[in-house]
């Protein structure tokens, strides 16, 4: 396959591409916020409908952007003003590009402490003293004023350096490397997990539904959302990868093979950490705070503990990398395409931009801590802002836009459904039922409902 198409960078392989896309969705998701959120929403029952979210609604998305990169061949912005030229539609693109800026402002602080965490494994593990008193450290490390700066600065270096090789050179690369080593990192750690002695526990908190946790909309409400949030929806990347893909690569495989590996990857992290968890009788709805208080608490009572949380912190790390690297793409695109700049300067400049957007978000755990917009700090507001408002509705115009905005015959040609029973269920629910259900995403996210 050659590298360019009408002057556009290009995937090297299929295979390139669905690793990069996965890349994308795996990130923190799958293990940070996927591990607390199913501990806190009930286990199976929540693991159920969550799977039904991304058969249902993710899948379709999906679809969608893939199939809005692909026929535009631009970036997330331009893909719009290419199909739709002149349309208001063009609003999910410039939402793409301010919640690329805003989430990897906060994510790249998350990331930062886990690359911190990942550095302090190699002496065996952070310094707590004999007290072992992890959730002190914790505390004192985010709200020290220099030291996260400098990690999430060290973080985005690695994200600009990655971005500025390329997308064949540097993100299809990274990928193909970080990926397969991610898959067997975490089937290891897995089965390890399963030996410490909670596995029949922690297998039947994830597989044994308790039905009567169905009655409570909230935990519909939160699958939807880590759904969502997990596949990395209406926020541009993968309109942005879709743009690189040659016209002869078919869709729905590529789309079906994201989706299920994504998923996939987030039961195996859960069968990961959930066995630990009630080998040492920590409660599985122990919050946000499960990986960076509660896990390295249990490492240090196990044998060989730092070495697992030696990988552990890499695993963190490497998928957080994976998933930053997609979200600086977006803006990166953008600006290359609109000020006619070099791959090179405007990833140092972007890269930059967004490493001084997270500062506050840094800060706002320590010395800013005292600052408060409508009741959230500075990070919890970031990210309420862009996960809460800027995704969902995002995705609710790409699948209006698909389902109405569109001509359907164009989008049936340009998706590799044709005129198939597969192609007119997916265009049912892109005009009718993705929509609603993000639609009561959103009422619930910002607390109407």
């Amino acid at each position: 396959m050659s590298d360019l198409q009408n002057g556009r960078e290009q995937w090297g392989s299929r295979l390139g591409f669905i690793l990069a896309a996965m890349g994308s969705a795996v990130g923190l998701g799958n293990i940070w916020r996927f591990a607390y959120v199913t501990g806190e929403s009930g286990g199976a029952a929540f693991l159920l409908i969550y799977i039904l979210c991304i058969l249902a609604i993710g899948i379709p998305i999906l679809m969608a952007e893939f199939t809005i990169g692909r026929r535009a061949q631009s970036d997330v912005v331009g893909s719009f003003q290419t199909l739709a030229p002149g349309r208001p539609w063009v609003l999910a693109g410039f939402l793409g590009v301010a919640s690329a800026f805003i989430i990897l402002s906060f994510y790249g602080v998350v990331a930062g402490w886990s690359l911190h965490y990942f550095v302090q494994y190699f002496s065996g593990g952070p310094d707590v003293g004999n007290g072992g008193d992890y959730g002190s450290y914790f505390g004192e490390f985010i709200s020290s004023p220099l030291a996260p700066l400098i990690w999430q600065f060290f973080f985005m270096a690695l994200t600009v350096g990655i971005v500025f090789v390329g997308v064949k050179k540097g993100i299809e690369k990274s990928n193909k490397i970080l990926m397969p080593l991610l898959a067997v990192l975490v089937l290891v750690l897995a089965g390890y997990s399963l030996t410490l002695g909670g596995a029949q526990e922690a297998l039947s908190f994830l597989f044994t539904p308790d039905w009567s946790s169905l009655r409570d909309p909230n935990v519909y409400f939160a699958a939807l959302g880590q759904a969502f949030f997990s596949l990395s929806l209406g926020m541009g990347a993968l309109i942005t990868y879709g743009s690189y893909l040659s016209k002869k690569d078919k869709l729905p495989g590529a789309a079906a093979s994201v989706a299920g590996l994504d998923t996939l990857f987030a039961i195996v992290a859960g069968l990961m950490i959930f066995p630990a968890v009630f080998a040492f009788g920590i409660e599985p709805d122990s919050g946000p705070g499960l990986v960076f208080i509660t896990l390295p608490g249990i490492f240090d009572s196990m044998a060989g503990g730092g070495l697992y949380g030696l990988a552990f912190f890499f695993l963190l790390s490497a998928a957080a990398l994976s998933s930053g690297v997609s979200l600086l793409e977006v803006a990166v695109a953008y600006f290359m395409r609109k000020f006619q700049w070099s791959r090179q300067k405007t990833s140092i400049f972007v890269g930059l931009i967004i490493f001084a957007i997270g500062i506050p978000s840094s800060l706002g755990m320590g010395v800013l801590d005292h600052v408060s917009i409508f009741g959230r700090d500075i990070f919890d507001t970031m990210d309420f802002i862009a996960s809460n408002v800027f995704l969902p509705i995002g995705g609710l115009i790409i699948a209006l836009f698909i389902g109405w905005g569109w001509k359907k015959a164009d989008v049936l040609e340009a998706s590799d459904l044709g005129d198939s029973v597969i192609g007119t269920i997916w265009m049912v629910i892109l005009r009718f039922f993705a929509p609603i259900a993000i639609f009561i995403i959103f009422l619930s996210s910002i607390g109407i409902l």
